[in-house]
């Protein structure tokens, strides 16, 4: 055979195994194969179960993810059960977690062995405001108005939160140290139980997330006097017959400087690939994209923050910090925490 046959067969031969590998199936990025739970470490009834099912319904409507997605509470030890068996789950992406601000204050106040990055981080879906509330049949307009009257007869004045050493009291104690009242603090299992005890008159104000108290606003049941952000909430359609949440202002502007909001984040499991993250990310992408979760948004007047990656890691570590801060001023964490 001459050189140039030879040269011809040989470029023949690795056209052929080009074009063999080139038909080979391309390795498939990842996917969930079986159900994915999505853990509440916290009631079902609180702003964290309510975002975790409408994720769940968002997903299911829309089939965004080609199996089912199993909404679940493991709320005992203020969501350390929760927190624990998804940091027991090493590797598994069928695993997920609904993060709250007990994902900092919960190790620190019992002692629990997990810290955040103990977990993959997917995404920061939103953060959620605290607004201060009292009940509408009081005479308080202005944070002020609430703070004197309580200066004058401080053991009429109860505050009900969610739990105990966690974010609501964390900002009781804040309100305690930056005026000089004392307030007696009532924890209750849910943020829904507590606007509902405060409608009732069992509790004299809580600061409840705006979508645990929206329904007795808007019924009249309740009155918002102030914010803690740092700015107002930009949501202007009428809630009341003259009210918004863009309305309230923040409590800074009122004299009560205190700036506090809450994660909504979403987590998996420790030691989880890349590809499982990216999977992750892109579909909570795609929740935030339908109009389902817009106006949940609206309707629970979110700070719509979003992050993923480094610069959700970077924040993460930073508010861990914060709220290390925060608690040992007010004295709530565990010996050896």
């Amino acid at each position: 055979m001459s050189i140039s046959r030879k040269i011809q067969a040989l470029g023949f031969a690795c056209l052929s195994g080009a074009v063999a590998l080139s038909a080979l199936p391309a390795q498939a990025a990842w996917k969930p194969t079986h159900n994915v739970e999505l853990i509440v470490p916290a009631g079902i009834g609180g702003g964290a179960g309510q975002m975790a099912q409408l994720i769940q319904g968002i997903i299911q409507k829309h089939k965004l993810m080609p199996t089912s997605m199993v909404v679940i509470s493991k709320k005992g030890g203020s969501g350390a059960e929760g927190f624990l068996y998804v940091k027991n789950a090493k590797g598994d992406a069928h695993k997920l977690i609904i993060t709250l601000s007990n994902l900092f204050t919960t190790p620190l106040a019992t002692g629990s062995p997990f810290k955040w990055s103990d977990y993959t981080p997917i995404a920061m879906m939103a953060l959620d405001e605290f607004v201060l509330w009292v009940n509408a049949k009081s005479p308080y307009k202005t944070p002020q108005d609430y703070i004197d009257a309580v200066k004058k007869n401080p053991n009429d004045f109860k505050m009900g939160g969610t739990g105990s050493k966690q974010e609501d009291q964390i900002i009781n104690v804040e309100i305690e140290q930056k005026t000089g009242i004392q307030l007696t603090y009532v924890p209750y299992h849910g943020g829904g139980t507590v606007c509902t005890q405060l409608v009732g008159g069992h509790i004299t104000n809580s600061v409840n997330n705006p979508i645990e108290c929206v329904a007795h606003w808007r019924a009249g049941n309740v009155r918002p006097l102030c914010v803690f952000d740092t700015k107002p909430m930009p949501y202007p359609a009428k809630i009341t017959k003259d009210m918004s949440w863009q309305d309230i202002p923040t409590c800074q502007s009122k004299g009560l400087d205190i700036h506090y909001t809450m994660l909504r984040g979403i987590m998996t499991a420790p030691g989880v690939s890349q590809d499982a993250v990216d999977y992750y990310s892109d579909l909570m992408q795609k929740v935030r994209a339908t109009q389902e979760w817009k106006d949940y948004m609206n309707k629970g007047a979110f700070n719509q923050s979003w992050m993923t990656g480094d610069e959700f890691k970077k924040w993460l570590s930073s508010t861990a910090e914060t709220h290390r801060q925060l608690m040992e001023k007010a004295g709530l964490i565990h010996k050896g925490s």
